[in-house]
């Protein structure tokens, strides 16, 4: 079995979507519990689908598709969190919008230029072959960024999800985490969005969170196990999508299900 693992992990593509996956995994589990918890985990799909509108601009203009994309949805996290906070668009009624939208405008961008080809397909649904040396890099420097503003303002990204109007009553700056709660948000979607695709990226913010609710009640248990699950479904998903060849995130989507089937039935039979 470890020989096994050892040549598969030989292939210069499967160790940098090991490295890259593994950060991306840890960084939607913890942010995706925060959303889940503040109900504004569809944003995932609504930012996930701006992604794929600007990286077909991206492709258009033959530019870079991370200095492209990360702006445009930074910008549009900011955009969907004003929306909410002023009472103008409900939330989900605001990520629906702008899901659709953006979708549709891929699309079209695409269908006018080069048709559906091979890099359309892998950021819509995903593939470990797509991540180039300096996709790595910098992917792998924007995760341990996010991951070290979460670790950072653990304490107050905890009191903003739990009770914002007692953390705004204490005088705490709730739209500031908020904010950076929405920047860290857009910023592991872009980064994730080569393996996993547009399409599915959200998936890998609200499984992992799910998951760990059916069994856990406290915000630490519920993180440490979203972060496990995330872990353990991203690297059995890639190792299927490796041996059978399908997409990435198709294959971490259907382990992610059965884990959530498997620990809701944990759930049923502890009660």
């Amino acid at each position: 079995m470890f020989d096994a693992l050892s040549a598969v992990f030989s292939y210069t593509f499967m160790a940098r979507a090991l490295a890259v996956g593994f950060l991306v995994s840890l960084c939607v589990a913890l942010l995706g519990v925060c959303l889940v918890l503040k109900r504004y985990s569809m944003i995932g799909d609504g930012l996930s689908h701006v992604g794929f509108g600007a990286l077909s601009v991206a492709m258009v203009l033959n530019v870079t598709t991370l200095a492209v994309s990360m702006p445009v949805v930074v910008l549009v996290a900011f955009w969907l969190l004003h929306l909410s906070e002023s009472g103008k668009l409900k939330g989900d009624a605001a990520i629906a919008l702008v899901s659709s939208s953006a979708l549709a405008f891929g699309v079209i961008v695409t269908s006018l230029t080069g048709g559906m080809n091979a890099d359309v397909h892998n950021y819509m649904f995903g593939s470990i072959l797509a991540m180039s040396q300096g996709d790595v890099i910098l992917s792998v420097i924007l995760s341990l960024a996010v991951l070290l503003l979460f670790v950072v303002f653990y304490n107050d990204i905890f009191a903003v999800t739990f009770d914002e109007a007692f953390a705004r009553a204490t005088g705490m700056r709730v739209r500031l985490y908020n904010m950076l709660i929405a920047l860290l948000t857009a910023v592991t979607i872009v980064v994730g969005m080569r393996m996993m695709g547009a399409m599915l990226m959200s998936s890998l913010i609200i499984f992992p969170a799910l998951t760990a609710m059916r069994l856990f009640k406290s915000f630490r248990a519920v993180v440490l196990c979203a972060a496990i699950s995330s872990l353990s479904c991203f690297f059995i998903g890639m190792l299927l999508s490796f041996f059978f060849s399908v997409p990435t995130g198709a294959c971490i989507v259907a382990v992610s299900l059965c884990l959530f089937l498997l620990f809701s039935l944990f759930a049923k039979i502890k009660s």
